[in-house]
């Protein structure tokens, strides 16, 4: 038996209200661009989801929508008409493909077609007699059985099935507007995208790049990073901002210690620009309170004094063990390890400042005008779209 289309249910989107068509058509253009396949047709309604897969391979399209943010679950489904001997044929076979292993069954009914003729109890029995009557050392176990076929009796047709997989949760990613996310190279900015994603946020990555001092391997590992977002709901532009000159310079002006304040909020200046150019309404990092010397208290207040623009830290009561297992989870885990650094660990002073003072990183800062050289480096920043097309990567080959 071939699945000829898939059942998705939705999650919190079922609590949106009138908003909720919002949420919808946001998750279906996601799951459109994520498949990409000119035969799968998405069809979305108030409650459920509909993907017709016209052919195309069901274990292909499940590996890729157990990814999409929004999904509280899905299903491989049989269509079937309302009469009773195709009902109970397709029951059948369709048991008889799932059941690998196990002996036990049961049949859940749910008649949202309150005309038809039979009720949930005669048309359980019906099935699942049907099922026993033609299969070898099956037994009914209501409880805690091996496999539940479910049937749903609607008014257009009977939709079959015996496979409910989880889908991702939260909110389609975009539904809940931009934001901009600080991307380097490490474990925790990538996760800190991933949850922002979750909770429907679209992203804009920003990659602060410093050649010769870092390697185009070092590039890549963002890039490939940012692609690996890419298949929790949507496109992801990626900023390469060129931060060299900008950094000799704080290495010139700003006194050790405090240099990695002052390279934090330059950074966040140049990201607040990017964020007025996109359109997005905060910006994201993967600041985990305490874990390095940059993200005490005192450094994030010292950081955000540069911009009146909301800074999301999703990460910030996370310790790097539940950091490290989300990024497994997630597939950019052996990404973030590969030994390529970025420009912030490289420039990493001896004895960084862990309670920097506001006002002194300030007067640091006013024997120079940095903003021709934010300018500049906005200017000749490098925009990418994720995940590339074919035709893209195979000119880069």
């Amino acid at each position: 038996m071939k699945y000829d289309r898939i059942l998705v249910r939705y999650g919190e989107i079922s609590t949106k209200g009138r908003n909720r068509s919002k949420f919808t058509n946001k998750m279906k253009s996601n799951i459109k661009r994520l498949l990409a396949d000119d035969q799968i047709q998405v069809e979305a309604q108030r409650d459920r989801m509909f993907i017709y897969l016209n052919g195309a391979s069901f274990d292909d399209v499940k590996e890729k929508l157990v990814h999409v943010s929004g999904i509280q679950s899905f299903s491989p489904v049989v269509k079937t008409s309302q009469e009773l001997d195709e009902v109970k044929a397709a029951a059948l076979e369709l048991v008889k493909k799932a059941m690998s292993g196990g002996t036990t069954f049961k049949v859940e009914t749910r008649r949202a077609d309150k005309t038809f003729p039979l009720d949930t109890h005669t048309l359980n029995h019906e099935i699942g007699g049907h099922v026993l009557r033609n299969t070898e050392q099956l037994t009914v176990d209501v409880r805690n059985p091996d496999l539940t076929l479910v049937v749903e009796v609607r008014k257009e047709a009977v939709y079959l099935s015996c496979e409910t997989i989880a889908g991702a949760g939260g909110m389609p990613a975009g539904a809940a507007g931009k934001a901009v996310l600080l991307l380097s190279g490490g474990l925790d900015s990538p996760v800190a995208g991933y949850l922002m994603m979750k909770r429907g946020v679209e992203i804009e990555a920003v990659h602060f790049f410093s050649p010769p001092y870092t390697s185009e391997r070092a590039k890549q590992k963002v890039i490939d990073l940012a692609d690996a977002l890419t298949k929790y709901g949507g496109q992801i532009r990626l900023h390469i901002v060129p931060f060299t000159s900008i950094q000799e310079t704080i290495h010139k002006q700003v006194p050790e210690n405090y240099t990695m304040t002052s390279t934090r909020r330059i950074m966040m200046r140049i990201a607040d620009r990017i964020r007025e150019q996109t359109g997005s309404l905060a910006i994201v990092t993967g600041e985990s309170l305490g874990q390095v010397a940059s993200q005490t208290m005192e450094s994030m207040a010292a950081i955000n004094d540069v911009t009146n623009t909301p800074v999301l830290r999703p990460l910030i009561a996370s310790d790097k063990l539940d950091i490290m297992e989300i990024a497994r989870k997630i597939g950019t885990h052996d990404i973030s390890i590969l030994p390529f650094e970025d420009c912030c660990t490289i420039f990493t002073p001896a004895a960084p400042k862990t309670r920097p003072k506001t006002e002194k990183v300030q007067y640091f800062e006013s024997f120079l005008d940095f903003n021709p050289l934010i300018e500049q480096a906005v200017r000749d920043t490098e925009t990418i779209m994720l995940p590339k097309k074919e035709a893209e990567i195979e000119d880069l080959l």
